[in-house]
């Protein structure tokens, strides 16, 4: 197996990079696959983008992101919801089928868990039928507990299939994220249970390196300088019946210090050293 052809690179990973010199150094390097966001999609152009991408034969497997449906006010609930169909717009503009969903965290003043977490199955419940009539599956991605006040409510894929179940396979599934699940020893069998459904939606690696920095959000590590197995979780994700593409999706201040071209080349070379 050619371990390029499964090879996607987030764009947060070289997040110094401007989307033509992204485009241009996966074209040279064989890359055949990017994960966009939606800040630097916006400002480069979504029509400009969606050419840039197609012209070089690239596949978006996934736009990061939209989510953040845990506000018990009204009038931000509703903008929440209007931000994520003009999300999921941008996601079928862009030809990708999969919107990357990080859930939100606790409302200002609020310790309710479980109310938050209704609140995004709430959501789900109005959003995944637009996203479904325009072909883009949501994928509700677990974060790690220690962002679960601020950032993310829904820390394990359990949490996250249980949300997800409500609605067809079709229309919400599930990000299998090495960085925020690899602790977690039910998460072996609920990536069997996720597989089972077809709510396998996005897999993304990321490695987890000690000490954390300050402020934790931009420590994932490059593939292989930490304690995650890659290969194995590689093998347990398609033990599933997964094929798609495998998306490394580093936030890392030390790799966004370096030139970007070469920690997309050192990316690849882990990614066929470590993962396969």
């Amino acid at each position: 197996m050619n371990a390029l052809s499964r090879f996607s690179i987030n764009q947060m990973t070289v997040k110094q990079l401007s989307l033509p010199s992204l485009v241009e150094a996966c074209a040279r390097l064989g890359v055949p696959a990017v994960g966009l966001w939606r800040e630097p999609v916006a400002a480069y152009g979504l029509e400009a983008t969606a050419k840039l991408v197609r012209d070089a034969g690239l596949t978006v497997t996934s736009l990061c992101r939209g989510g953040f449906l845990t506000a018990s006010d009204p009038a931000e609930r509703t903008r929440a919801l209007d931000d994520n169909r003009a999300a999921i717009d941008e996601a079928a503009a862009l030809g990708t089928d999969t919107l990357v969903l990080v859930s939100g965290g606790l409302p200002p003043g609020s310790r309710d868990l479980v109310a938050a977490r209704e609140r995004i199955a709430d959501a789900l419940s109005v959003l995944a039928p637009y996203a479904g009539e325009r072909g883009v599956r949501l994928a509700i991605e677990p974060l790690h507990p220690m962002y679960a006040a601020d950032r993310c409510v829904v820390s394990t894929l359990t949490q996250a299939l249980d949300l997800a179940e409500r609605l067809p396979a079709t229309q919400v599934g599930v990000v299998v994220d090495t960085y925020h699940i690899w602790w977690d020893d039910r998460a072996p069998a609920e990536v069997a249970r996720a597989g089972a459904q077809g709510r396998i939606h996005s897999f993304q690696l990321a490695d987890w390196t000690t000490p954390l920095p300050a402020g934790v959000l931009n420590g994932r590590g490059q593939l292989g300088d930490g304690a995650i197995d890659m290969r194995e979780w590689r093998e347990r994700v398609e033990a599933t019946g997964w094929t798609g593409s495998i998306e490394v999706e580093l936030f890392n201040d030390g790799l966004w210090a370096r030139d970007g071209v070469e920690v997309l080349e050192e990316t690849v070379a882990r990614f066929a050293g470590e993962v396969f």
